[in-house]
């Protein structure tokens, strides 16, 4: 199963969306700053939101499609869901 994402720094913080075949571990990459990038140097890992997709095809489609949002419907998608910005990341079943 493919994943797109949304990690914040804190709430209404700075926001990184990505994609991956594994959400677990690469919110736990994102977390540990295993890889140098945008997420390590500005401390956003905080799994916000996330979507499951079947293929991954559709998970690029949708990466693409969120990028291209302006900050605010991105905000608005997540408190549909998340309303407290609470780290999802424990719901996952690591």
């Amino acid at each position: 199963m493919f994943a797109v994402y949304l990690l914040a720094s804190k709430p209404y913080g700075t926001l990184y969306c990505g994609h991956t075949d594994d959400l677990a571990r690469r919110i736990w990459e994102h977390r540990e700053k295993v890889r140098k990038g945008f997420t390590s140097k500005y401390g956003v890992g905080r799994l916000v939101w996330y979507e499951l997709c079947e293929t991954r095809e559709g998970v690029l489609i949708r990466e693409r499609q969120i990028k291209k949002w302006n900050r605010a419907w991105k905000i608005q998608m997540i408190e549909a869901v998340n309303p407290t910005w609470a780290d999802l990341y424990e719901t996952l079943n690591c």
